[in-house]
């Protein structure tokens, strides 16, 4: 009995997931900013700028997760969920900053409508993400654990309406653009965004498998 007090327990796993997922709805957010103001080169910097330093804010939120998994012995839910989800959510804003590098390298000269409407959708995405993720604390509470399988299914929701944005953007793209390598461009891009939502799907459907087994 002694020995089972003395080991690590708990950690602040709960934490850190909202932490990351604050960092994901600033880094979603910037994007949008960045795409409305595109044309304003100092705007475009500065929200470009606010893009990476979430990324990076998050990266160290993911690797302190990780480094508690290695000092806690009692975790909260599974060790398994715990690392398959703080990577699911980091890959979110990777993809955010991705897309961000790929518009600049790029020379991307303007944003289409398609953009916008698949960026929309992804910022969307990731504050459902965000609110799915502070609910986890709270799993015992079965209005807790049925809000969090409510916003899970908004975001699944959310990747459908993207999957359908970005065929008809590349149905646009491939019947309407004649310069090939601005075709390539967006092409790159149209399907960067739609992976910000597949990979926010990802992040609720392991949310939800959490939810089912703790809840």
């Amino acid at each position: 009995m002694l020995f089972g007090k003395l080991l690590p327990r708990e950690g602040n796993f709960f934490e850190l997931f909202n932490q990351h997922g604050g960092f994901i709805v600033e880094g979603a957010r910037s994007f949008i900013l960045l795409i409305e103001n595109y044309g304003d080169t100092s705007l475009r910097e500065k929200y470009t700028q606010e893009v990476g330093n979430a990324e990076r804010q998050a990266d160290r939120v993911t690797a302190e997760v990780n480094r508690l998994l290695h000092k806690t012995f009692i975790t909260p839910i599974d060790r398994e969920q715990i690392h398959s989800l703080i990577n699911a959510m980091d890959d979110i804003l990777d993809l955010l900053q991705d897309a961000t590098e790929t518009m600049l390298l790029y020379d991307v000269r303007k944003m289409t409508e398609d953009i916008l409407r698949l960026g929309d959708l992804s910022a969307k995405c990731c504050e459902r993400v965000q609110h799915a993720v502070s609910l986890l604390p709270k799993l015992s509470d079965h209005e807790a654990a049925a809000a969090a399988i409510k916003t899970c299914e908004e975001i699944d929701k959310l990747e459908s309406d993207a999957d359908r944005v970005m065929r008809a953007a590349m149905s646009r793209l491939f019947r309407e653009e004649t310069d090939v390598r601005e075709l390539i461009k967006l092409k790159a891009i149209y399907e960067q965004l739609e992976s910000i939502s597949d990979r926010c799907e990802d992040v609720a459907n392991l949310i939800e498998g959490v939810v089912l087994e703790n809840s």
